[in-house]
């Protein structure tokens, strides 16, 4: 019996298992053999017969679009992995192949700079010449956050001359857990204003460029035409694939990496060298199908192993050492200690970087992803169908059922949110997302139904799911729990 490892994304929905043993002699019975024991998996895997195009099916480490498809078969000591986007020597994609500005002798380091770089300087492959180079280059961090936290710090005391941040938020106490760049004072602050201190902290040496703006489609090829290596620490789609295809079309390196709960993912994508980021998923998943951190959650050490992973892998690439991750992807599971690779492949057919690209410029990435990637409010939205969801405030809540209303209150979030804070004592009903469909009997459909999450982006999905199942009564809560404990409840803890 072959082994299906289960992305944690995707774990909720096959009884919290991190890998299932499944019957099956090729790669689509062992599937179907997978969800006939989880039922709830066949939405997220398959839209009607056909894969969908943001999950990839491994065999060990191969592709099974490169083999044989589904019926690429398998044995009882195979492992099929789910990957889903939730995200030797001087290499052919080193120093000259990234086309990078500076020569050896084009950065003097002074002697301050010898004293603090001598470290590297003792290492045959950085030393003196390699030190220049990092003087001498420059990498863009798409993201101040969880990601570009570490990625900003190593990078700068590693000596990159050059570093330009794109990040429009503040900081909030909630970031604090991943974020180490900022720290509790920052707290309101502008994050940008926040890393570059503490950038020049580290590394008084290091230019810092700031870009307090959103990243789009009308000012993305401008802002990363001046830096050498770009490095994706994105938390939405649209964004992913923007940078992707501003890299692509620019010629530039793409560092990406991607973190959930406890899975992270690296890989450099470089479209002359190899695949991008549109050859391993040509499309997005639909909105609200894949969690974000701030829904699912994300342990804060695992960003500063993918971060440091992704320094180290930018490094590389301007030095001209070693073997990037071009063609890879490098799989971190933190909760077994597991590091997997798979080879990843450029795909002929690519939109972008393709034999016939039909991608030329950028477009509209959030209508192509069908959601939006810049703090706009996903709960008043249907998100990809576009209708309007009805919403209530809090307070208007709280004053319906002081009035002795009759209203349902169905909470969609997951049983350890419920223990955090609730509205149990309103007699709120608790059924995660992942199950309310198979619990649809538990709704009165004569009812209405006030549904809540912990910010109302899920409850706005559960909303969109049971209206396709006859409910009609359905108002989402805007801002979820977090914005009844501040407005309405304030003994209650915000997360």
């Amino acid at each position: 019996m072959p082994t299906i490892r289960i992305p944690a994304p995707l774990r909720p929905y096959a009884g919290n298992n991190s890998t299932v043993r499944v019957g099956g002699t090729t790669a689509g019975s062992a599937l179907e053999e997978l969800m006939r024991a989880y039922p709830a998996l066949r939405q997220h895997l398959y839209d009607g017969d056909t894969l969908r195009s943001f999950v990839n099916i491994f065999l060990n480490e191969d592709d099974i679009r490169y083999l044989d498809g589904p019926e690429t078969p398998v044995a009882e000591q195979d492992t099929l992995m789910i990957i889903p986007s939730v995200a030797g020597g001087t290499s052919p994609a080193g120093q000259a192949a990234l086309g990078l500005r500076a020569g050896p002798g084009d950065a003097e380091l002074s002697h301050e700079e010898v004293r603090r770089y001598s470290r590297h300087l003792i290492m045959p492959e950085v030393g003196m010449a390699g030190q220049k180079k990092l003087k001498a280059s420059s990498v863009l961090l798409i993201g101040a956050g969880g990601l570009g936290s570490p990625l900003a710090m190593y990078l700068a005391a590693a000596g990159v001359g050059r570093i330009g941040l794109v990040d429009y938020d503040v900081v909030d106490a909630s970031n604090l857990q991943r974020q180490v760049i900022h720290g509790t004072s920052d707290i309101g602050r502008p994050k940008l204003d926040s890393a570059r201190d503490r950038i020049l902290d580290i590394n008084p040496h290091v230019r810092v460029d700031t870009y307090p703006v959103p990243l789009t489609s009308e000012n993305a090829l401008e802002i990363l035409l001046p830096y050498d290596v770009v490095i994706d620490g994105t938390d939405n789609f649209p964004t992913r694939y923007l940078t992707n295809d501003a890299c692509v079309l620019l010629g530039k390196p793409n560092v990406y990496g991607s973190i959930f709960r406890f899975d992270g993912q690296v890989s450099v994508f470089y479209a002359k060298e190899g695949p991008c980021y549109r050859c391993l998923f040509p499309e997005p998943p639909p909105p609200g199908l894949v969690p974000s951190c701030a829904e699912g959650g994300v342990l804060g050490i695992l960003p500063g192993t993918v971060g440091a992973l992704q320094a180290t892998e930018a490094i590389k690439l301007l030095l001209g050492v070693g073997e990037p991750l071009i063609g890879r992807l490098l799989l971190y599971d933190a909760l077994n200690m597991e590091f997997t690779e798979v080879k990843l492949r450029k795909n002929p057919d690519c939109p972008v970087c393709g034999e016939n690209p039909t991608i030329t410029k950028l477009i509209d990435y959030e209508a192509f992803c069908g959601m939006p990637a810049h703090d706009r409010s996903l709960y008043q939205h249907g998100l990809d169908t576009g209708e309007t969801v009805p919403a209530i405030s809090p307070r208007a809540l709280r004053e319906r059922i002081a009035r002795g209303e009759a209203v349902q209150l169905l909470d969609v979030r997951e049983p350890h949110e419920w223990a955090i804070s609730n509205l149990g004592h309103l007699g709120a009903t608790l059924i995660p997302k992942n199950r309310v469909l198979e619990r649809m009997n538990e709704l009165d459909t004569a009812q209405e139904i006030v549904v809540y999450c912990r910010t109302g982006a899920r409850s706005a999905e559960v909303i969109r799911l049971l209206r396709q199942h006859g409910f009609g009564k359905l108002i989402n809560l805007e801002g979820g729990i977090n914005r009844w404990a501040e407005e309405v409840e304030p003994d209650l803890p915000v997360y």
